[in-house]
Parts: structure tokens; C-alpha cells; sequence
């Protein structure tokens, strides 16, 4: 069957994934967002809806005031003797933790902590012994994969953490998996940097704590030296094994849409992409078409249709949908609903500010995107921002003051921030952004004319550019020093052609 990656669109990176119960789940990180951790859904590897979240409450993760791109890195979703475990690192904190629910969409546990350093820990449960395996460095500072036994009731390590594996050269050795298949252990990892240098690497052995050979062809799979008009698919790395039920086995893992061909820029944030993994009989396995991740992949697998435009929006289950994602801590008491409206309370914080604004979005998962919503109330300022994070975003919004209501288009790149058009609107403003790759597009509807307030580059909104780990997230936000409302009506916006 020929399938369209990737399979996950938008900003959800480092994919992990695991079965139960005839299905598959997959979670993703999340960094500065709350709530944290998406987890996801599907029976067949290629339709995915979200099931909800790991971290849901304030209490199991600490965001207040973190750096952007900090907070919750990759963490790594498996299922043991009827329990899910995801386990995780706050790396603002340089913690790894791990909770555990016996529902995907439940309630789960209270973090337990496990003192080993690095990120991007992992869990094989292998018979009666837990595995607990992270990036870190060695006795002479080295980058390597570190790993220990662990009592999985109490996170306590039965071990000492000894390096096993240093990888096969590259930078950031990073993304640990380790898995018992058959008579060996493999040990998969990511290597090169989460950019266009990133790859996915293995090694195994007859014991998990090795020693590890390294696969000859390595790396396994990687889109590195492919540019130009061969393909806008990059970054492929970080992956994680998974067996269907029919003994096809793939990789999840993630990767990047450059905006064109010859435009190295994404904004989209890293995605989930799936790749076909082929068994040779010397025991090792090569994986996607020839080494790399193409937009359309043949893969060993029937699925009645694929659904690649699941994104559409619109404010009918207010705030229950569970795509909404907050910046750091969620004060609940400035979000509300009210006859299909939003109603967003305003604070004196600004989207400029490592803080927690009055902020709900949406990740932006497609280039060609269409967004509107009618803003009224008393709030000093509401509007619509395509978000990168703090000095990076772009804002139509609705300002009060007493010279009257406006609509201005404010444009903030890096230590750059400009306010590139005003225009007078009765009490209440439509707005509306509409983008493809490489152009936002800003528009005001006044009066019953459709005014175009200006124009801006999506690159600038990039990784690239910006830095990071995360992606764009169309949001609504209300600013206000004395904590009055704004009202977001019709809100609907349509992701993809």
C-alpha cells in the first residue's frame, strides 16, 4: 500500500510508540506546552486521533516561567502486564520521571523520579527486570548511552548507570531505545542533531548491558544527503520500533517539511513519519526506501483509506477539545465559555514574556491555513498570534484605548518588533490570517470590506530562525492590566487544501 507522510502533521515531535489491546498508542513531547505529553490513537499505524494527554495536571510537571524549549523532552510510551508507562525528562530541571495509568485517556499517576543523568530516557520491561536507559557521558565526559536496572514500583536503581554504547560517531548522540527481539538486544539511537544532519543509528548484542556492535551500514535510516527538488522531507531521526499484528515491522520517527524545495526553512515544527523496516537474515534490519523517508512510502500494509485532512477546527466543543494546548501554567480562571463563544480574561502579561499569558492554541499541521474569528469585549487587547514563542510571532489583534478600537498588525522577530498597520473598526473586529508556505497573509473585515493589512514571511517564524525545538501554534490570547475579557465568536479555521 502506498501511504502519505507525514502520518502525524504539525508540531509533534519525537514519537514513541507501543500496542495494547489490539491497538496502537504513540506519544510526543511537548516542551513549554500544558498540558504535556499528546498521546494518540490508531489501528493501523496510519489513521491517528489524539486520546488525550500524560501530564494534565500541574502537580506532575513543574513549567512555571521555563524557557522556551525547555520543559518535557522526548519521552518514551510502553505498555507492560496492563499498565501504560510513559517516562520522560523535565530537562529545565535535568530530571527524568516517569507516570503510569491503566487508561491511555485516564487519569495518571504522580511522576516517580529515577537519579540517572541525560535525557530522552527509555524503559524495556524484559521478563522480570525493568531497563531504564538515557543519553549522558561517560567517565572522560563523553557522549554515550547510559543505562541501569530499575524497581519499577519506586524508580529505585538496582544498578549502577554504566555507559554501553557511544554510537557510530556522529554529534547529540541522543533518543535511546534499547528492545529484546529474539536472540539479541538492539539498541537504536539518533545521532547528528535534530536538524538536517539527523539520522537514526543501531547496535546490539547478546546481554542488554553489551558489549554492542554497531550495525556496518549504519545509519539505518536518514535523509541527510538528499536536497533540492529530491525532497522537503528533513531532520529524519529518533525513531522507535514497533511489530503489527501481521509481523510487519516499521519505525516512527520524526522529521521536518522545509517550505520549498530550495527553502531550508520549516515552521511547522517536527512531525511523525513512518518507515517500513526490512529483517535480513544475519539478524540486523534496514529500514524506509533505500535508507530514507519519502512523502508517499510502500509499505507492507492494508488500510482501507487514509485520512491526511483531519485538522479542521472549529469552536464547537470549546475548550473540551483536547488539541488546545497552554503555555505553561493553565490559571484556569482566565478561560471560560459562554453561548459558543470563548471568553479569555486578560492579564498583564505579554506574549513577549517567558511567562504564562492569556493563551489557547492550536498547532499549525499544514502550510495552507485559513483562520477567523470575530474578537470583541473590554480587554485592552485580544487578537489572533501565529506563535513561535516569545521573540518570535506574528499578531492581528483588536486594541482598545481611548482613542477609540483599532485593528494593528504587530510583526516580532527576534529583538525586532514593529507595528506595521493600524486601522479604525467598529466595536467588535472579524480578523482573519490566511498562509501557504512561505506567506502569512492578515486581513480585517471592515464595514464589509475585506482589508488586507499586510504580509510576512513564514521563515521568519522558522527553527531556523528562531531556534528550537517546537513549532508554530495558532493561538487567541487577551491581554489586559486589569484583568477585563475578550469574546472570540465563529472561530473556524481550515487546515490544508
Amino acid at each position: 500500500m502506498r501511504i502519505q507522510n507525514p502520518v502525524i502533521r504539525g508540531f509533534y515531535p519525537d514519537p514513541s510508540i507501543c500496542k495494547a489491546n489490539g491497538k496502537y498508542y504513540l506519544a510526543c513531547s511537548s516542551f513549554q506546552y500544558f498540558p504535556g505529553v499528546p498521546v494518540f490513537e490508531s489501528e493501523d499505524l496510519v489513521n491517528w486521533k489524539q486520546a488525550g494527554h500524560c501530564l494534565t495536571r500541574l502537580d506532575q510537571v513543574e513549567l512555571h516561567r521555563i524557557n522556551s524549549s525547555g520543559g518535557v523532552f522526548a519521552p518514551t510510551l510502553r505498555y507492560h502486564d496492563g499498565t501504560f508507562y510513559m517516562v520522560t525528562n523535565n530537562n529545565t530541571f535535568g530530571r527524568n520521571f516517569y507516570v503510569s495509568a491503566g487508561d491511555i485517556a485516564g487519569d495518571w499517576s504522580a511522576p516517580i523520579f529515577v537519579d540517572q543523568e541525560g535525557i530522552d530516557p527509555s524503559l524495556l520491561f524484559d521478563g522480570d527486570k525493568v531497563y531504564f536507559t538515557s543519553n549522558g557521558s561517560d567517565a572522560d565526559g563523553k557522549g554515550c548511552i547510559l543505562q541501569c536496572e530499575i524497581d519499577i514500583e519506586t524508580g529505585r536503581k538496582l544498578t549502577d548507570s554504566i555507559p554501553v554504547w557511544s554510537g557510530s560517531g556522529g554529534r547529540y548522540l541522543e533518543s535511546p531505545h534499547l528492545y529484546h527481539i529474539g536472540d539479541w538486544y538492539y539498541l537504536m539511537a539518533a545521532e547528528g542533531g535534530t536538524e538536517y544532519g539527523h539520522m537514526i543509528t543501531y547496535a546490539r548484542s547478546r546481554h542488554p548491558f553489551g558489549p554492542f556492535e554497531a550495525y556496518p551500514g549504519n545509519p539505518v535510516l536518514t535523509n541527510r544527503n538528499l536536497g533540492g527538488n529530491e525532497n522537503i522531507i528533513q531532520g529524519i531521526g529518533h525513531g522507535d520500533l514497533i511489530q503489527d499484528e501481521h509481523g510487519n515491522w516499521f519505525i516512527v520517527c520524526l522529521g521536518f517539511r522545509q517550505s520549498g524545495i530550495w527553502s531550508p526553512f520549516h515552521h511547522l515544527g517536527r512531525e511523525v513519519f513512518l518507515a517500513p523496516v526490512q529483517w535480513q537474515e544475519d539478524g540486523w534490519f534496514t529500514a524506509g526506501d533505500c535508507g530514507v523517508v519519502n512523502q508517499w512510502m510502500e509499505v507492507p500494509m492494508k488500510v482501507r483509506q487514509q485520512n491526511v485532512r483531519q485538522y479542521d477546527f472549529s469552536a464547537e466543543n470549546g475548550l473540551k477539545d483536547m488539541r488546545w494546548i497552554y503555555l505553561r501554567d493553565r490559571r484556569e480562571e482566565n478561560y471560560g465559555e459562554k453561548d459558543g463563544s470563548l471568553i479569555l480574561r486578560g492579564t498583564p502579561v505579554t506574549l513577549n514574556q517567558a511567562d504564562s499569558p492569556t493563551f489557547v492554541g492550536v498547532r499549525q499541521s499544514e502550510f495552507d491555513t485559513q483562520l477567523r474569528v470575530i474578537v470583541s469585549g473590554d480587554a485592552a487587547e485580544a487578537g489572533i498570534t501565529f506563535y513561535m514563542d516569545e521573540s518570535q510571532h506574528y499578531d492581528l489583534a483588536r486594541v482598545a484605548d481611548e482613542g477609540g478600537v483599532k485593528v494593528i498588525l504587530r510583526l516580532r522577530v527576534g529583538d525586532a518588533e514593529s507595528i506595521v498597520e493600524k486601522l479604525a473598526v467598529p466595536e467588535s473586529a472579524e480578523l482573519e490570517v490566511c498562509s501557504d508556505a512561505e506567506w502569512y497573509e492578515f486581513f480585517c473585515y471592515a464595514e464589509g470590506v475585506r482589508r488586507c493589512l499586510g504580509r510576512a514571511r513564514t521563515k521568519y517564524l522558522s527553527s531556523e530562525v528562531a531556534g528550537g525545538f517546537t513549532g508554530v501554534v495558532m493561538g487567541l490570547y487577551a491581554v489586559d492590566g486589569n484583568g477585563r475579557c475578550a469574546r472570540f465568536e465563529g472561530l473556524n479555521w481550515r487546515q490544508g487544501e
